[in-house]
């Protein structure tokens, strides 16, 4: 523990606030215990709110070596931002009372504003000004006896236990804890700003003995930069607003709370956690042909905003494991990308927009056009209603709304069964289809719309994104339409022909399956070790799913009356495959058992720590490993004393719990601490076992999406080792709840009775 004597000095606001300052960029969100004197802790908490918990032994000891700047950010004056016309902020000196009614004419959410204020006061771009040597020989001071404290106390914690007996005992004690609970966690935890300190810490441990983030690590980081998305102000926002501003803010709030299912709306793309919640689909959909009004503005308020998170998210996904090149290529081709938003209202459109502005923006100057302008391509936008139409008309130009998806027809991929000449159909290069399979009611239903899909996906490399919301029967519908487009459509090795009775007889056609892969988020084209068995279970606890944070926009902050926080997690489940492509073959790399067991020893030495590795572009498939046999991880990493755990869907199909410990490799270590939910792991682990599997139990006996009538099985189709009694697929337990409740309902009547006869003596 640092000394005492620095708590009793005398200090000018500026000295301790720089202290403060100090601390935060080296420590992060969390903070020592007593490092700070009650004063520095109450400038602490006015600037960034109380540290999410106390620093850890392991991560004071990182500290070796660094070098602090002696420069910290000056303290913010006393102003507040605006937003002019151009998009930029201004400052508002805060004597100019008359400019104090403007800032609050920029919305009517307070907490958007102050939040703005707080990142601009604390941001990389804010003036700098020297502290002082004495500030910084004090903090030096500081953190070095801290440092000393905290390795004093490991090692006792070493003498007293041997360390693999430690790791070993952890590891088990962790197998009980609840997934859930560690999702509700890192979002409790998690900041926006955080990928942003993430990386400032990056810089900071590229000195003395610390070490940046392995180039494979950076490959495989799941999810955007910055971490929270703020819908653009410019193409989705002001538009959005215009297009309300003639509506009534109170009756949008009614048709929005109506439409989707009364407070917190539960039945939008928002994931609400209530007590015997009933998981349904989405209350309005851009596909119905009845729509009000009203409704459409309740469409336009609630789902959008959250379609066009989970969308961009996806998408971001999609272009890491594809690569830049990837995009250049639709761009450049004649007439540009063709795109088909089947479920989103165009809110899939403004997200693939965004993205190719941003790749757009970041090519060479011999890559653009003439008049460098983004090419968008063809845009398709499926609206059943004529209202939705007008209103998403309002939000995109050169677009082309249809009332539906053309009916799939079998002869234009089977030739042979009607005609050898079947009539062309259009077709796309990419297809997002969020909340598209939910509202259907029966099984064959969804899988006729699935085939739709990828008949429309152009067989040169067309990609297909389903994206349902991150709830159980969410990802089981995801699950299902996957094991679909593997069983009828995509050739893998061992699976390359395909087996289908035919409907009005007892043959079996044959044929071969086409190309095509997986691009996210499995790297394993086996059987989904979380869809055990197919169709709906009830008590599901586990299940493949993925958040992405959003900066909710004025008009949606407003009909949910949220004063508490300006931002969401929207929760969804998904998968993106790729028609007429099989990087299998063409970069030749194997999945499966082999595939994992070379990931669980890790490819730390494959490739210079010193590379810039950022994207799937610089990966030589001929000497670096490919992303796409990496594991992925399914849940928030566990951070314990001396290692890390982490849950990962294998390239071999099995869900697996690695552990890292620091004894294991420093760099390994390091990344392991600073990954997060969906990261791709490339380094390996000391240690793994089976996970178990909480997939419920079957709530019908009808085949589902993924399955046969004939080869219907109510048992497990295949069970995991290690994961007996982690899940259950037959009627067993619900028979033994049926007879405990007869039970007791005839010991209560036995009660009644007893008393009706002594009342009568």
């Amino acid at each position: 523990m640092p000394p005492d004597s620095h708590l009793d000095q005398i200090k000018t606001p500026e000295q301790m606030e720089a202290v403060v300052r100090q601390a935060r960029q080296a420590f992060g969100e969390t903070l020592p215990r007593d490092f700070l004197s009650p004063h520095e802790y109450q400038i602490y908490e006015r600037l960034y709110g109380p540290p999410s918990g106390t620093t850890t032994d392991e991560d004071i000891g990182l500290l070796a070596g660094i070098e602090f700047e002696d420069h910290v950010e000056e303290a913010p004056r006393d102003v507040l931002m605006r937003e002019g016309k151009d998009g930029k902020l201004e400052e508002i000196e805060n004597e100019e009372e008359e400019d104090l009614d403007a800032v609050e004419e920029v919305g009517e959410n307070g907490e958007l504003e102050q939040d703005i204020v707080d990142d601009i006061a604390v941001g990389e771009g804010s003036p700098e000004s020297g502290i002082g040597s004495e500030n910084q020989e004090e903090f030096q001071s500081r953190v070095e006896a801290l440092r000393v404290a905290a390795a004093a106390r490991t090692a006792e914690a070493k003498a007293a236990a041997p360390q693999d007996v430690l790791e070993e005992d952890e590891v088990f004690e962790e197998m009980i804890e609840d997934s859930e609970g560690r999702e509700a966690a890192s979002t409790e935890h998690e900041t926006a700003d955080q990928e942003e300190i993430l990386e400032n810490d990056e810089q900071a441990y590229s000195g003395g003995e610390f070490v940046r983030a392995h180039p494979l690590t950076a490959v495989g980081r799941f999810g955007t930069s910055p971490s929270t998305i703020q819908l653009p102000k410019d193409t989705v926002v002001d538009p959005t607003t215009e297009l309300l501003a003639d509506a009534s803010n109170k009756h949008i709030s009614e048709a929005a709370h109506k439409a989707f299912g009364g407070k917190g709306l539960p039945n939008s793309t928002a994931t609400i956690k209530r007590p015997n919640l009933k998981q349904e689909p989405l209350g309005l959909e851009a596909s119905q042909y009845n729509m009000g009004e009203m409704e459409g503005n309740a469409f336009v308020t609630a789902i959008m905003p959250g379609a066009y998170a989970s969308v961009f998210s996806t998408l971001v996904e999609v272009r890491k494991r594809l690569g830049s090149q990837w995009l250049h290529d639709l761009m450049q081709q004649p007439g540009g990308p063709r795109i088909l938003d089947a479920g989103a209202g165009g809110a899939g459109v403004l997200a693939w927009r965004e993205i190719l502005r941003a790749e757009w923006g970041a090519a060479d100057e011999a890559e653009l056009s003439e008049d460098n302008k983004v090419p968008y391509g063809k845009s398709t936008v499926v609206t059943g209603s004529a209202v939705l139409r007008h209103k998403a008309s309002r939000l995109l130009d050169n677009t082309t709304f249809i009332p539906r998806l053309p009916d799939y027809d079998p002869s234009r991929d089977h030739p042979s069964l009607e005609s050898n000449n079947p009539q062309p159909r259009k077709q796309y290069d990419i297809i997002v289809a969020p909340h598209t399979l939910w509202s259907l009611k029966e099984d064959y239903m969804r899988k006729s719309q699935i085939q739709n899909f990828w008949s429309l996906l152009d067989p040169r490399g067309g990609v297909l994104i389903l994206i349902e919301k991150g709830v159980p029967r969410g990802f089981e519908l995801i699950a299902g339409a996957r094991e679909t487009l593997l069983k009828h459509h995509i050739s893998s090795p061992g699976s390359e022909e395909l087996t289908q009775p035919i409907e009005d007889g007892n043959e079996t056609r044959f044929g071969p399956k086409e190309k095509g892969m997986i691009i996210a988020p499995c790297t394993s084209h086996g059987k989904c070790p979380m869809y055990i068995t197919a169709g709906e279970s009830q008590r599901r606890k586990d299940f493949c799913h993925f958040s992405q944070r959003f900066i909710r926009p004025p008009y949606l902050q407003r009909i949910l009356k949220a004063r508490d926080s300006n931002h969401e997690d929207v929760r969804y489940s998904y998968v993106a495959l790729q028609r007429g492509v099989d990087q299998r073959q063409e970069q030749n790399f194997e999945q499966g058992h082999k595939g994992t067991e070379r990931a669980f020893a890790g490819y730390e030495t494959a490739v210079d720590k010193d590379a810039e590795v950022r994207n799937a572009d610089t990966i030589s498939p001929s000497t670096l490993p490919n992303p796409f046999t990496f594991p992925r991880a399914i849940l928030p990493p566990i951070k314990r004393t001396g290692h890390v755990t982490l849950d990962l869907c294998t390239p071999a199909g099995k869900i697996e719990r690695w552990t890292v410990p620091k004894s294991f490799s420093r760099q390994a270590y390091r990344d392991a601490r600073k990954s997060k939910w969906g990261d791709l792991w490339a380094l390996g682990a000391k240690t793994r076992v089976q996970r178990n599997i909480r997939v419920g139990f079957r709530k019908s006996k009808s085949p589902s999406i993924g399955e046969d009538a004939d080869a219907f099985d109510d048992g497990p189709d295949e069970e995991q080792p290690g994961s007996d009694g982690g899940f259950r697929v037959d009627d067993e337990v619900p028979k033994r709840q049926q007879k405990a409740k007869k039970a007791r309902k005839q010991k209560k009547k036995m009660r009644l009775l007893e008393n009706d006869t002594a009342e009568d003596f």
